[in-house]
């Protein structure tokens, strides 16, 4: 077997890839599972740790897992192996899986989650808009930008849906207003729309929208396409998995970075 690499060397690559000083404070991202020292010889990025991922991780060989969501974000007072928390990390620590996370930090992050959405759903002229801006120089962790051409925001709609990995997409549809100016958040992020709204956003793309914040997005003018926490978020992982092969392909030791392809959002429509 060819040599490896360090898992601290991945947390190197991580680091400039998605600095932690961009995370949020109540974010737990970096390593959470495993040792700096260990070697790694394969990786697999995905947006959940979650059973099925961590079997698919064992059957590739893969020793180390880099997600976006971080599996642990809490104190953890008992390591049940009976409750799936615990099974997981029982599981992962048999087959000697390293497991990191980068969160926050890599939403906010120059090519990371919100402009892998932001280029996959059209847009041009993409700039940071979130609060952060108004501080200093750091990114934040919305963004801003433009579609060549205006059109209707169903159509918008439907482009957004065959861009993502999504069967479906919620419309929020405030007024008969085209669309040309566009601001987004992956993930969870209807507590910016009053933001993209003062931004003079035409339409807002996100996840997870309530019922409240969607009536507050039609009384406020503001066009809203919820494309789910997994729609809007899963296409980064193979992003970061290119990004990772970049950053490590200068180094002795030899990786393999593989995406996760078997993933599927959890919500379906009956």
């Amino acid at each position: 077997m060819s040599k490896a690499v360090k898992c601290q060397q991945v947390m190197e690559a991580l680091e400039r890839i998605a600095p932690k000083r961009l995370a949020e404070e109540w974010d737990n991202p970096g390593l959470l599972l495993g040792s700096p020292a260990q070697e790694v010889h394969k990786i697999l990025t995905c947006l959940d740790v979650t059973d099925e991922v961590v079997a698919e991780a064992a059957s590739l060989g893969a020793d180390m897992i880099l997600a976006h969501h971080p599996m642990i974000f809490k104190g953890i007072k008992k390591l049940r192996t009976d409750l799936p928390l615990g099974a997981r990390l029982q599981k992962l620590m048999v087959h000697g899986i390293a497991v990191a996370a980068a969160h926050t930090n890599l939403d906010t992050a120059e090519g990371g989650v919100n402009d892998v959405l932001a280029k996959a759903i059209g847009l041009t002229d993409i700039q940071p808009f979130a609060a952060k801006a108004e501080e200093g120089a750091e990114p934040t962790l919305g963004r801003i930008g433009y579609l060549p051409e205006s059109m209707a925001i169903e159509d918008f709609a439907r482009q957004v849906k065959e861009n993502l990995p999504v069967e479906y997409v919620r419309l929020v549809r405030a007024g008969d207003k085209a669309v040309k100016k566009v601001a987004l958040c992956s993930g969870a992020g209807a507590e910016f729309i009053a933001k993209a709204s003062f931004l003079g956003a035409d339409a807002y793309v996100t996840g997870d929208v309530k019922y409240h914040e969607a009536q507050q997005a039609v009384e406020m003018g503001i066009h809203v396409i919820d494309g789910g926490h997994f729609g809007t978020e899963f296409p980064v992982a193979a992003v970061l998995a290119e990004r990772l092969r970049e950053e490590l392909s200068g180094l002795k030791g030899e990786v393999e970075v593989v995406t996760d392809t078997l993933s599927r959002d959890v919500f379906a429509v009956i």
